[in-house]
């Protein structure tokens, strides 16, 4: 049995976590096994650019926490999860996993995620790779 105070740090997780997640306009859970450290970075750098936060996450307190607000989520949240979430424009998490790894040709990939209150899969975030950002549909 986990202690007392281990117990509270991870219930302050889960806590931030939900938080994060009922306030995004878009979550995309990330498979980012294979990637090297510089390319890490830089897949950082283009989600702070887009004011897209990316973290690594426990997927057990990740799951508690979509749990929380109704999601289910435990069949993808497995193995190494990075979660890209955002409070902007919604479809630029998707779009910049999607465009990295082909940019690259990295094995990292979308597990599945949020948009906007709707569960998507991982095939649909998949398409968001194709699409403009918002401010290009916006100039057009």
């Amino acid at each position: 049995m986990p202690n007392a105070k281990v117990l509270e740090s991870k219930k302050a997780v889960v806590e931030t976590l939900t938080g994060k997640i009922k306030e995004a306009s878009s979550v995309v859970f990330v498979d980012y096994k294979g990637i090297t450290v510089a390319q890490d970075t830089a897949l950082r750098k283009q989600f702070r650019d887009a004011g897209v936060e990316y973290t690594v996450v426990k997927n057990t307190l990740t799951n508690f926490a979509t749990k929380e607000l109704g999601y289910d989520f435990s069949g993808i949240l497995n193995g190494t999860t990075s979660m890209a979430c955002t409070t902007g424009d919604p479809i630029a998490p998707a779009r910049i996993v999607c465009e990295f790894a082909k940019k690259n040709k990295l094995p990292l990939s979308i597990k599945g995620g949020i948009v906007e209150g709707s569960v998507l899969s991982a095939d649909q975030l998949n398409g968001f790779g194709e699409l403009p950002s918002k401010d290009a549909l916006v100039a057009q």
